[in-house]
Formats: C-alpha cells, structure tokens, sequence
C-alpha cells in the first residue's frame, strides 16, 4: 500500500506544474494534500479528478488558506473529522476509513506569524495529542506536521533553535509523542540518512543547495512497525516548496495486522 502526502502550497498550482500527471505514474493508493487553499467546487477541471480515485476534502473558511485533502483507490468505509474548532474552519486534518487502516491528511498550524499564531499552534498540539492517544485502529497521520524533530532534521539547526517549527517546546512534544510508545516516525524508523529534506524557503537558493527542513512525516501506530516497507521523499520534480513524501506499506502483514 503507497501513501503519499504532500504539502501543495496551493493545488491548483501544483496542478499547472503537472503535479496529477507525475503523481498517476506512481500507483499511489492514498494521496494525502495539505495547504489545497482552494474549496473543492474550485476544482471541477478534470485535472483534480483522476481516474480511479474517490476525493475527499476539508475546505478552510477564508478563501486561499490552508485546507486538506485526501484522494484513495481504496474503497472508503468511512470520512473522518475527527477534530472541531479550528481542525474544521481551517481545514487542518482529514482522514478516510480503510479496509486495514485509517489514513489521516494533516496540517498543523505554523507559529512563524508571530506569538499569537504560535501559541494556537501549541494549543491544536495539545488538542491532537490528547485525540492520538485514544486511537486503536492501525493509523497512519500523514502530513505537515510543521516541526523538525532532530539536528538531522535540518540543514541549519544551530541557527533556528528559536524559531518556530525548531523550537524546544516542539521538539519535546515530539519526544513526548514518539516515546510514549504508541507512535513512530516511520520514515526515521526506515532510514537514518541525513540531508533528506522535505521543505526548503523559497530564498537564496535553498533548494538547490539542500538548505531545508525535514517537516513532513508518515506517524504511524507501533503496532504498524512490522508493515513498514519503505519510505522516499521525492524532491524531483519541483511542485511546490515542499516534495511529495511516500511511504509502502507490506499489504500482507497490514491485513495479518487488522485481523488480529
């Protein structure tokens, strides 16, 4: 099973940079978009509605802003909203109830607007933490997560060590989340290399310098460790500033695993 997530920063101009038709050579089963900032009747093109799949979309109130997505082949068995509040009117988390799994498209806030924004940012980290606990069913939360967790998760990390999405605070929610033994980051779990990336700023050639950020992450149940097959950031081509970010899971033992 192939889910991808990806941050479009935009859908529509993913789209013109050819993003649908690149993503339908990649036998993608769950494609999981943030930052869509379009509603779904903007979106009637047949671009937006490829072969096979169902769309599911979770618009933000103020036009252009934030929003996610989640497009399957898989048949859904259920839509899942699991959060209120801002989780809705902004559009921040998505997901669809599989046959061996549920899959969520997330998108948490960014503190870098200043104070204000921060300290909603850690209010939704209180909010989603309390939820994930909760959870039973194998779960994979795929998205912008806005936080690099370690110094291998950033090109420049003695520089941003107070600024957000580097922040302590962040970083020991992250500690807080992956040691309680109930979630892992699947991609650290499957590949301990450095200088993959995930997001790079627009500024002074970045990307092409790999100057980035890993913020993007798979988060799945321990109780999905034995189906982790392989993961692969996509950084090639160019979509958006962020890249397309996979991750396979072994189709058997996520069926073994579901039964049990």
């Amino acid at each position: 099973m192939h889910i991808m997530s990806f941050n479009a920063n935009g859908i529509r101009s993913a789209a013109r940079k050819t993003f649908f038709d690149w993503f339908l050579t990649h036998d993608v089963d769950v494609l999981c978009v943030q930052e869509t900032k379009a509603k779904i009747d903007q979106l009637d093109d047949e671009v937006y509605k490829p072969a096979g799949y169902e769309r599911f979309f979770l618009d933000a109130d103020k036009p252009g802003y934030s929003g996610v997505a989640v497009y399957t082949k898989q048949a859904v068995i259920d839509v899942l909203k699991p959060l209120s509040g801002l989780w809705c009117s902004e559009g921040r988390l998505l997901g669809v109830s599989l046959a061996h799994c549920d899959v969520y498209s997330l998108y948490l806030p960014s503190g870098t607007s200043g104070d204000a924004r921060q300290a909603i940012k850690y209010e939704m980290m209180d909010e989603l933490y309390e939820w994930m606990k909760n959870l039973k069913r194998p779960t994979v939360i795929s998205g912008d997560w806005n936080i690099a967790h370690k110094k291998i998760d950033l090109k420049n990390w003695r520089g941003n060590q107070k600024n957000s999405g580097f922040l302590p605070e962040e970083r020991a929610w992250l500690d807080q989340l992956f040691e309680s033994g109930q979630w892992l980051d699947a991609f650290r779990h499957l590949n301990q290399a450095e200088g993959e990336y995930t997001w790079w700023t627009y500024r002074g050639q970045a990307r092409a310098k790999n100057v980035g950020w890993r913020i993007d992450y798979h988060i799945t149940n321990h109780d999905l460790t034995l189906a982790l097959d392989k993961t692969m950031v996509h950084p090639n081509p160019v979509f958006s500033d962020h890249a397309p970010l996979s991750l396979w899971l072994n189709e058997d033992k996520l069926e073994s695993l579901s039964s049990n």
